[in-house]
């Protein structure tokens, strides 16, 4: 499946595979491009004691982490589809905790909860409070880094906005941002240009997993630091190499909500 072109291996777990957990080794096969399916993510849907059904995301390197917004759009419309849920608003439970997709035609609207703007929560080392406009990290490239903003949605996000998008070598400073000692997690890392106060673009360097085509909780992240510091209205469409998003936010202690397409591109078997 994919959305806004960032495209997961979706494994249906909810039966005769509810006890199996990927072994790094299987979740970096079956995302190779040439040796196995290929993706940039694996998800894996599992039943759930607390929510409706339950989400789990592996990255090429074989980590699990705590959540992707273009993931769950999938997850929530394969569900549906292929009736494991027979209802368009559903909760689903996440290392980042329970996330609530609702389905409208072929998109899907998510509450992606309360963006966490404290850095020992995100986490960033070496600042305390909110990380607005704050000094980045120093790194080896032939790139001066802009001001930084660091927002949680549930997983780390470290947002620079430059004049111009296409300057930005993503391949030279993304690996080298997101594994930067004040990341005590590694980082995602999104750099964006401001079209107007209600549109940016944005390209992403995910961790664990490199550049990829879009990023859901990257684009909430962008929002979020564009309100925070000025630049963005509250209602922001995203445009990512993969196609276009749209953000909300109200402010602090209200969720960011995302709403955006998904895709089954094709069905099979695979053996591992």
């Amino acid at each position: 499946m994919h959305g806004c072109g960032n495209d997961f291996v979706v494994i249906d777990a909810t039966t005769n595979l509810e006890k199996w957990q990927p072994s790094v080794n299987e979740a970096a096969f079956l995302l190779d491009r040439h040796f196995g399916i290929g993706g940039d993510q694996l998800l894996i849907i599992y039943p759930s004691e607390t929510a409706d059904m339950k989400m789990t995301i592996f990255n090429p390197d074989g980590g699990e982490v705590e959540m992707c917004g273009n993931g769950i759009r999938c997850c929530a419309l394969y569900a549906k589809n292929h009736g494991i849920i027979d209802k368009n608003e559903m909760t689903v439970e996440t290392l980042a905790g329970i996330i609530k997709p609702v389905i409208e035609e072929n998109c899907v609207r998510v509450d992606m909860g309360k963006p966490k703007l404290d850095a020992e929560e995100i986490p960033v080392s070496e600042f305390s409070g909110q990380v607005i406009n704050a000094k980045p990290p120093e790194i080896d490239a032939n790139f001066s880094l802009p001001p930084m903003t660091c927002v949680s949605m549930g997983n780390p996000h470290t947002v620079f906005f430059v004049d111009n998008i296409d300057a930005v070598p993503l391949e030279d400073v993304g690996k080298k941002v997101e594994t930067n000692a004040i990341f005590p997690n590694k980082t995602n890392v999104e750099f964006a240009q401001i079209l107007n106060t209600k549109t940016v673009k944005m390209r992403v360097w995910e961790r664990g997993a490199g550049i990829t085509l879009a990023c859901g909780t990257g684009a909430c992240g962008t929002v979020v630091a564009g309100i925070l510091s000025g630049k963005l209205e509250n209602e922001t469409t995203v445009i990512l190499d993969g196609g276009e998003l749209n953000i909300s936010w109200n402010g602090e202690e209200t969720p960011v909500f995302m709403t955006g397409p998904a895709e089954e591109v094709f069905s099979g078997t695979v053996k591992i």
